[in-house]
C-alpha cells in the first residue's frame, strides 16, 4: 500500500482552483486521511497560500488568481478539519538531526530549505514503510523537489502532469 507525503503546491489544490485541482479533489475523496502525511512547517506554507490569494482578491477583485474573503473562510475551515484537526493524518516535525542532515540537498539539489527538509523526512519515512512492504508517493507540482526525490529514490506524482490514470494506479497499490 502506498502512503502519501503532501507537499503545499500540490495540497493547496484542493482547495483553490488551478491546474491540477482536479486531480487533488479526486485524491482527497478516494484516499485515507491515515494515508496522508505532511511536513508540519509545510501545513503552514498552504495557509500562507491562502492568505497570499485572500490578499491578492481584496487588493484586485478580477484577479484570477485572487480569492474573496468569504471563500478564504470557507477553504481555511475545510483545511482545518481535512488536515490541521485531522488525528488521522500525520504531521511530521523535522528533528534536529532531520535538520542537519537536510542541508546536504540545498547544494546537491539546489532546493530550498522546507524542500530539503521535506525530502529528508520523506526518504526516512519511506525507509520505515519499505520495512513493512508499503512505498511512500511524494505529491507536489514543484518540479525541482520531484526532481531531487526521484534521483534519492523516492516516488512522485505531479497533479499539473501526471495523469489521472497514474494517480489511480498508486491509490490503488496494493
Amino acid at each position: 500500500m502506498n502512503y502519501f507525503w503532501l507537499d503545499a503546491s500540490a495540497a493547496v489544490k484542493n482547495y483553490i482552483s488551478e491546474n491540477g485541482t482536479s486531480d487533488m479533489q479526486y485524491f482527497f475523496t478516494h484516499v485515507p486521511p491515515a494515508r496522508m502525511i505532511f511536513l508540519y512547517e509545510g501545513v503552514g506554507e498552504v495557509i500562507s497560500i491562502f492568505v497570499r490569494r485572500r490578499d491578492i482578491g481584496s487588493r484586485n477583485p478580477k484577479s484570477a488568481l485572487g480569492i474573496t474573503e468569504m471563500c478564504f473562510n470557507q477553504i481555511r475551515q475545510q483545511f482545518d478539519v481535512e488536515v490541521i484537526n485531522c488525528s488521522k493524518v500525520e504531521k511530521v516535525h523535522a528533528t534536529e538531526n532531520q535538520k542537519t542532515a537536510a542541508l546536504h540537498f540545498l547544494e546537491k539539489h539546489s532546493l530550498n530549505n522546507t524542500d530539503t527538509q521535506i525530502l529528508r523526512c520523506a526518504l526516512d519515512k519511506a525507509n520505515q514503510l519499505r520495512i513493512g512492504g508499503h512505498d511512500l508517493i511524494l505529491m507536489s507540482s514543484d518540479t525541482a523537489l520531484l526532481y531531487a526525490a526521484k534521483e534519492e529514490g523516492l516516488l512522485g506524482f505531479n497533479p499539473e502532469t501526471d495523469s489521472r490514470a497514474a494517480l489511480d494506479v498508486l491509490i490503488n497499490s496494493p
